[in-house]
């Protein structure tokens, strides 16, 4: 037995009208348990998300409304015929929801992200695409299903190589210098089956090859922008100087584009209290962050990583989506490698870049909120993963503008956006308002249309 709970008809509302999308659908209880099937294997293969039964649509515009099972045992069937379809089960989650005043029970199922491919009843695999759901009907196409899930790992493909530029690279000299028991590369190569013949693995490639690039292009390195900007469109004229491409054995490749991009960082000023100060990232975010964007990108996929630096942020994205079970909202809580054996050797290089294995997200948010700065936010793209980490305060904007007026004589509404990261101009006369409703600020008489500027109230 699942368990109902009941809502309020606020709340039963919002699920009549909530937005079909990626994330969410609505189903009319008549649906059939094998054509639900389809939709619960396309949320699950992508990013998980929610499906309320029981709401009808009627007419050509589609009005909805709550139209729910007359009683719990009225929806058996879906349960019974879902778990057959995938007998792990670990992916659904049943509740029943009513509400005074409306007819029936809402049967809501959160389908999970898992890193297994979930089917129809039919076998057949789909994916949710916007509002709906497309099914995978070519090879090619649950391959790349597989590579998305960390099923199947792209580290494992074999390459043809020059054998010599590995086994006598500067890489593997250094890496061999940490390794218990000690042993000549070649040996150790083979054991660990990274080579045959004149071929070596995807992950071999990437740790031991000096210039990697040679046999994976487009795929290892790192290209570093500098946008003098803080707006989200950007163009090339907002682009200072050649943007900067940094090449390497994955190791380098880590602490090298660490060293470039703080060292772009430097030179990047921002208003604060007391006048132009330095920006400041925590060292040990910004190398959590690109470590991991580095270890657990998607190799399959020709692109770069890019790291872009503006005035008040710094975006760093990486290849692939998030492998396995893992999600936007999940990710601080679980593991999933999408390259286990990338995250196992580079481990036992000499201080290895992921010295907490498992734990550098947590470490790079902790470090972020020590220095009194808003948290890092992760977003899964089509076919990427996005981390943007803000140069804001996790003080409210009117602590802000009163600790600016603390040593300045007054502020205007673009010096306070500036300092508190608030984009609206709305918004921020908001703020002055609500300060001057405390008694704290009050308007300059004298400065009026655009040259207005508040002051603090002396008493």
């Amino acid at each position: 037995m699942y368990p109902v709970y009941e809502i309020s008809k606020e709340q039963a509302q919002r699920i009549i009208q909530i937005e079909e999308n990626f994330l969410n659908d609505v189903k009319a209880k008549e649906i059939k348990p094998a054509k639900l099937s389809e939709t619960v294997s396309a949320f699950s293969n992508a990013g998980g998300g929610d499906i309320f039964i029981g709401i009808s649509e009627t007419g050509d515009k589609k009005v909805r409304s709550w139209s729910g099972f007359s009683d719990v045992e009225e929806a058996n069937d879906f349960s019974q015929t879902l778990f057959s379809a995938h007998p792990f089960g670990n992916h659904l989650i049943f509740e029943f929801l009513k509400c005074s005043g409306y007819d029936g029970y809402i049967l809501h199922i959160t389908v999970k992200k898992v890193k297994e491919i979930v089917k129809s009843t039919k076998g057949e695999i789909f994916i949710r695409i916007n509002a709906g759901k497309a099914k995978l009907d070519t090879n090619e196409k649950i391959k790349r299903l597989e590579l998305d899930k960390g099923i199947y790992t792209f580290e494992d493909e074999w390459v043809n190589v020059n054998i010599d530029r590995i086994e006598n690279s500067i890489s593997i000299i250094n890496f061999l210098i940490n390794v218990v028991p000690n042993a000549e590369s070649l040996t150790y190569l083979n054991n660990q089956e990274i080579i045959r013949d004149e071929q070596s693995k995807v992950v071999g490639v990437l740790l031991f090859c000096d210039e990697p690039v040679i046999y994976l292009p487009k795929r290892c390195s790192v290209k570093i922008m500098r946008y003098k900007t803080k707006d989200d469109d950007i163009g090339r004229e907002y682009l200072d100087g050649v943007p900067l491409t940094v090449e390497g054995d994955a190791y380098n490749l880590i602490y090298d584009s660490v060293s470039k991009t703080k060292e772009l960082i430097e030179g990047i000023k921002k208003l604060g209290a007391v006048g132009l100060e330095e920006i400041s990232y925590p060292d040990v975010t910004l190398h959590e962050i690109i470590t991991n964007a580095v270890l657990h990108r998607d190799y399959s996929i020709t692109a770069d990583i890019q790291v872009r630096i503006f005035d008040n942020r710094i975006e760093i994205e990486s290849p692939g989506r998030l492998p396995g079970h893992v999600t936007e909202h999940n990710i601080l809580d679980t593991q999933s490698a999408r390259n286990p054996n990338l995250v196992r050797l580079i481990n036992k290089f000499p201080n290895p870049p992921n010295q907490d294995v498992g734990e550098g997200l947590n470490t790079a948010f902790s470090a972020m909120e020590a220095l009194r700065l808003k948290p890092p936010i992760i977003k899964e793209k089509e076919s990427s993963v996005l981390v943007v980490i803000p140069h804001e305060s996790l003080a409210s904007p009117e602590e802000l503008v009163i600790e600016f007026l603390e040593s300045h004589n007054e502020i205007t509404n673009k010096i306070a956006r500036d300092i508190t990261g608030i984009k609206s101009e709305n918004t921020m006369k908001n703020v002055f308002l609500r300060l001057k409703e405390r008694g704290v600020i009050e308007p300059i008489p004298e400065r009026k249309g655009a040259a207005s500027a508040w002051r603090k109230i002396t008493i």
